[in-house]
């Protein structure tokens, strides 16, 4: 494969990682407390797109799967409220650890029903951009990767605005600062939490439409992307949204390139070793999250 071509490849994963990394974060700081059924969540995004893109094809009508995505996002966003309404708002005065197992059992009963519903057997999700590879350079470049990095680098920066450039993203930052102080101060931090959960399960489910289509979707992969994005937040920094998105790049072309030199076992198996070796040299991550943050 031509360098570009695969740097190509590795930065429209990335950009894929970056938005469970993102959607990961954003609940850890608001909820202060580790969603485990994140990795399910990006599941049932790829789950929703193959099931949206059945439904219209059996009555006739086959559409792109750009024209899906807007729906994939909203039926993920209310994924999301369904987990902070059964993982977090019963549980939100009580410790952590308490959301911890609950949305443990959350991620068991999404992939027990997507199991149910979807059957066992991998599916492809619809190509967000069909069609043959993009002559650049006298180099071909696929559509899908091409398109993937530009909808999840729009959603990226749509995501940063909203934080950055709104009174709605500084409430939340200040809700992740400090709870209790931002309560004082008259914000309504339990809805910016349950918030945080909807745009969480948005991006999440984003990315498994995204994702669903070369790496197909199965039932049983929401744990693989709930380590993904574990590793990449702990390489970049525990509550660190830019540490979450570097490491989420850092991941992406680390699994390309190994792969693509030596084979996917590889890649997984120096992946978790160099995980190691950052935590064991760097355990505050890239970015200097202090350590006593971590959950």
């Amino acid at each position: 494969m031509p360098t570009v071509q695969l740097l190509v490849n590795a930065l429209a994963l990335g950009a894929a990682y970056a938005l469970v990394a993102l959607g990961f974060v954003l609940v850890l700081n608001a909820a202060g407390a580790v969603n485990f059924a994140h990795g399910d969540m990006v599941m049932l995004g790829g789950v929703a797109a193959v099931a949206a893109s059945t439904l219209l094809a059996a009555g006739g009508l086959r559409l792109p799967g750009i024209v899906l995505v807007p729906l994939v996002v909203i039926v993920s966003g209310l994924v999301g409220l369904v987990v902070a309404a059964v993982g977090f708002w019963p549980l939100r005065d009580r410790p952590p650890a308490a959301m911890f197992v609950a949305t443990i059992a959350l991620a068991a009963v999404f992939e027990q029903s997507a199991t149910a519903f979807f059957g066992p057997e991998p599916r492809a999700a619809p190509a967000i951009w069909d069609g043959p590879p993009v002559i650049i350079g006298g180099i071909a470049l696929g559509r899908q990767p091409l398109a993937l990095i530009l909808v999840a680098g729009l959603a990226l920066a749509g995501v940063y605005a909203l934080l950055e450039r709104t009174q709605i993203g500084r409430s939340f930052r200040a809700v992740a600062q400090d709870r209790e102080m931002a309560r004082a101060l008259g914000l309504r931090a339990t809805r910016l939490i349950v918030g945080a959960f909807a745009l969480a399960g948005g991006l999440a489910g984003l990315a498994g439409a995204l994702l669903g289509h070369q790496f197909f979707v199965n039932a049983g992969q929401g744990p693989a992307y709930m380590l993904k994005a574990y590793i990449a937040t702990a390489i970049g920094g525990w509550g660190s949204v830019p540490g979450a998105l570097v490491g989420a790049l850092l991941i992406a072309l680390f699994e390309m390139l190994v792969s693509a030199a030596l084979s996917a076992v590889w890649a997984q198996a120096l992946l978790y070793l160099s995980l190691l070796a950052i935590l064991l040299l760097r355990p505050q991550g890239l970015f200097g999250e202090a350590v006593g943050r971590r959950a």
